[in-house]
């Protein structure tokens, strides 16, 4: 894929302030800023399940996260009301930071508008870039956060979480999750999650 200036320099922008997340994940014993990791991951997902992304595409996947430690989830009430208005203000918030960061290298409005519509996550199941953000978003969050995820909650929320994760994901993004390796618990409550939905 060849990958534009432009492109390869809002990555680098996006890669540096993602290093300064405070948060860290040790992988294979070498530590990691925790949304630089994830970005890096959200990359390579997409990579692989559209390896034809668009630029607008490419570029959202990659500052999703983009410094999201600095709205804290408990700066917000911790119920469900809370949970959603953290959400509805980190995807501003990344739209924002993202904008600013691609007019810096030059990038036209539209494409600036474009990735903060992918990243404001607009239309949903109707916009085809909107839709394959969201199974690589579903597909990171299967393939490296979904079994650390289940040693900290009970079956029946990993139950709801999964149900609730494979309803925002498209045919394809099914056919590729269940082509993910998972544990033997992990398996097991994948497929009593699909089978109670």
């Amino acid at each position: 894929m060849d990958k534009s200036k432009k492109l390869l320099e809002a990555f680098k922008l996006f890669d540096a302030a993602n290093a300064q997340d405070p948060n860290k994940e040790v992988v294979e014993g070498k530590e990691y800023a925790k949304e630089l990791l994830y970005a890096q991951r959200m990359t390579d997902i997409l990579n692989q399940f559209e390896p034809k992304a668009s630029e607008a595409l490419q570029l959202t996947a990659r500052c999703q996260h983009i410094c999201r430690w600095e709205i804290p989830r408990e700066s917000y009430e911790m119920n469900r009301v809370g949970y959603l208005k953290w959400r509805q203000d980190l995807k501003k918030f990344h739209a924002e930071k993202a904008s600013a960061l691609l007019a810096q290298v030059g990038y036209d409005q539209e494409t600036i508008d474009r990735v903060s519509f992918l990243l404001l996550k607009k239309q949903l199941k109707k916009d085809e870039e909107t839709q394959t953000l969201e199974d690589v978003i579903c597909l990171v969050f299967l393939k490296y956060y979904y079994e650390p995820f289940l040693v900290k909650h009970d079956d029946d929320k990993m139950i709801s979480i999964l149900q609730k994760t494979w309803k925002k994901m498209s045919a394809k993004g099914h056919d590729a999750a269940l082509k993910l390796s998972f544990s033997k618990k992990g398996l097991a409550l994948v497929s009593k999650a699909l089978s109670d939905h």
